[in-house]
């Protein structure tokens, strides 16, 4: 039997700015650097990633609703770094594997109002990670 244990990876499955005004900031992305639109679902857009991490801006209050922290003050930066899994049950194991390392839990793993799962936590500097797991898709930008 094998005893070791998965570690999570050195990965950023998606980079979300938390923006205040989502139009202004989609002209500036689109028009003014020439990014290319992948999905726009109103609250949330997201660009054509090029390879990379998908990049994308919610709106800043929806943003830290979903993170579990405010939108304003020293609380929250107006960035999350998302990890997406492919299970329920290793958002919850990377949650209690962050806690025993020290990170502050800001949003304990749970059904999401998407209709997703997961949860979210600081690390000892204060970066926000939100883990997440969606049967909806299969083309979501795993982590692992």
């Amino acid at each position: 039997m094998n005893l070791e244990t998965q570690s999570m990876k050195a990965h950023v499955s998606s980079i979300l700015l938390g923006v205040q005004d989502l139009g202004r900031s989609k002209q500036f992305y689109t028009e003014g650097l020439g990014w290319k639109i992948k999905d726009d679902y109103g609250v949330s857009v997201f660009f054509e990633s090029d390879g990379g991490s998908l990049v994308g801006f919610y709106g800043r209050e929806g943003l830290a609703d979903l993170a579990g922290t405010s939108p304003a003050g020293s609380g929250f930066s107006g960035l999350v770094l998302t990890y997406v899994v492919r299970s329920e049950a290793r958002v919850d194991e990377i949650i209690a594997e962050a806690e025993k390392a020290g990170a502050t839990i800001l949003k304990p793993a749970a059904a999401l109002q998407w209709g997703g799962y997961g949860g979210s936590f600081a690390d000892p500097d204060g970066y926000i990670w939100s883990l997440g797991y969606s049967a909806q898709a299969t083309d979501q930008p795993y982590a692992e």
